[in-house]
């Protein structure tokens, strides 16, 4: 298994030999608008994609949490060859058939694809009704024989859909969507720092990469910040917090 982080919650994980591109953003920076009602108000996305860190080509398939457009843009909606599965969500199965993806594949409980199992997790992007508002969205874990356990949370904060995923899969490695997003008003829709803590303190024996950072206005919880938070706590060796380009669990 190996993973790179390409931007924000887009990554190339390569399981069992096959290259699944995770939730793929690909716009320009700045061509995006900012989410509203947020107290940063810049263009999305605020980076590039770093040079070279993607090849399209390599892709084998698409692995989708949800389809809001800082995790499936209308560039990648664009770019993305028709023809590779699209593992996704049921929800999102119709807008994507609509777009001319051919070969979508909606999860609903398990899917067993090259060898190995793909199974869908639950969990709540934000809390009360804001978290209602934003939809459902899926978490996934990936399982085969020969490969560890990897487990996807997907755009949540810390709930019991989470905490379940952890006592039945017991996952060896973990990716979770940090960030912190957030509007003016209510709590984070997406993990930040008591998340992730909680997350790491539950699963000790896990090693953690958090993504979804500094790449989406909206998005306040900065790596250095993450980072210290952790250290004080004595969980760097535990968590990784990667550089867009980076390459993590690479095992």
């Amino acid at each position: 298994m190996k993973a790179q982080l390409i931007r924000h919650a887009t990554c190339v994980l390569t399981y069992r030999g096959k290259n699944l591109l995770l939730d793929p953003m690909l716009s320009d920076a700045g061509t995006l608008a900012p989410v509203v009602n947020s107290p940063n108000s810049q263009p999305n996305p605020l980076v590039e994609i770093p040079q070279s860190a993607l090849d399209l080509a390599a892709m084998e398939a698409v692995l989708l949490t949800h389809t809001h457009r800082d995790h499936f843009d209308d560039a990648a909606a664009k770019r993305i060859p028709k023809h590779i599965p699209v593992f996704c969500q049921p929800e999102d199965e119709r807008k994507l058939l609509e777009l001319g993806f051919l070969a979508v594949m909606p999860v609903h409980e398990t899917v067993r694809w090259s060898g190995f199992c793909i199974m869908r997790t639950g969990g709540r992007h934000g809390h009360g009704e804001i978290g209602e508002k934003m939809g459902p969205v899926a978490g996934y874990v990936l399982q085969a024989d020969d490969e560890p356990c990897l487990y996807i949370a997907g755009d949540t904060v810390w709930c019991p859909e989470v905490g379940a995923a952890l006592t039945a899969y017991q996952p060896e490695y973990i990716l979770l969507f940090g960030g912190e997003a957030r509007f003016n008003e209510g709590r984070p829709i997406t993990m930040g720092s008591r998340d992730i803590y909680e997350v790491a303190t539950r699963a000790r024996l896990a090693k953690l990469a958090v993504v979804h950072m500094e790449a989406f206005n909206h998005c306040l919880l900065r790596r250095d910040e993450l980072q210290a938070f952790l250290q004080e706590r004595g969980l760097l060796k535990q968590v990784c917090i990667p550089k867009d380009g980076a390459f993590f669990f690479d095992i």
